[in-house]
């Protein structure tokens, strides 16, 4: 599959694609991903280079505030279009290879966007959830979010959705006028529907962040691909790498929080470093 790429790596990078592979090959890897590998599939980065300065919605201001979900549920639904239509990209295919031919035990990522599931990932654990699906908050019925979204459309026949939005790398969509917008309830209750999501301000559920803690326990190695480390919950994994002693790689253009603890750290495009680490990997 073709992906936009920079120019040919330095020798300086190259050298650390070596190294890294060097540490990696014949062990076991747990991976960690985050936004910076879904950039080549159109959606943006929270924190990268040129992202916007934005304030996502909280889960505080989603329960309490009718208003807040009307603005929450409008721009979603005029984000999903493109949201769902996102594709897998090289990034996501090579974990997926990994994964089949044993070097990776499974992934771990931050991201909502199900990308790892579409490109044959079969161990993801969506750390902060995933966009397809709903839930409702009162008896806990789930609902797949191509329904909701079908709802959204029939109750929200005056608003638009172009072609052309303004994503966010939730899925989100900054609007104006939603004043009027219809919010989906539950069928079965009548109650509270939410993405099965971890907003800001909310905590990854326990059982969840058990099943990444384990799959870093049985790893031989840790690999961040694309992400910041700003979240907490990937700098407890980290941390957890560190203290069993394992290999650490980092790939991510510019800092991430855990650069000193990374045996090597390349600052380059998430796919291509990831393509080029798995031809040496052999």
């Amino acid at each position: 599959m073709p992906i936009a790429t920079d120019a040919e790596p330095t020798a300086d990078v190259r050298d650390l694609v070596d190294r890294a592979a060097a540490l990696l090959r014949g062990r076991r890897l747990a991976v960690l991903t985050g936004a910076g590998i879904s950039t080549d599939s159109g959606i943006p980065d929270y924190r990268g280079q040129g992202a916007p300065v934005r304030n996502p919605m909280t889960v505080q201001h989603f329960l309490s505030s009718a208003e807040r979900r009307q603005r929450y549920w409008a721009g979603s639904h005029l984000g999903w279009k493109r949201f769902a239509a996102a594709r897998p990209n090289v990034g996501h295919e090579v974990l997926a290879e990994l994964e089949r031919r044993g070097i990776a035990g499974g992934i771990i990522t931050q991201n909502v966007d199900g990308l790892h599931e579409r490109a044959g990932s079969t161990h993801v654990v969506d750390l902060h959830g995933s966009m397809d699906r709903v839930r409702c908050l009162r008896c806990h019925q789930r609902f797949a979010r191509v329904d909701i979204a079908a709802r959204l459309s029939a109750d929200n026949p005056w608003l638009d959705v172009p072609d052309q939005v303004v994503l966010n790398p939730d899925g989100d969509v900054e609007i104006e006028g939603h004043e009027a917008f219809v919010v989906p309830e539950c069928t079965v209750c009548g109650g509270m529907l939410k993405p099965e999501v971890v907003f800001f301000g909310e905590f990854v559920p326990v059982e969840r962040f058990t099943e990444a803690t384990t799959l870093v326990k049985r790893a031989e190695a840790f690999v961040v691909a694309g992400s910041s480390l700003v979240v907490n919950s990937g700098i407890r994994l980290l941390e957890q790498a560190a203290r069993k002693r394992v290999p650490i790689v980092i790939v991510n253009r510019g800092e991430t929080k855990g650069d000193r603890r990374a045996d090597v750290k390349i600052d380059a495009g998430t796919s291509e470093t990831l393509a080029a680490l798995a031809e040496r990997l052999g």
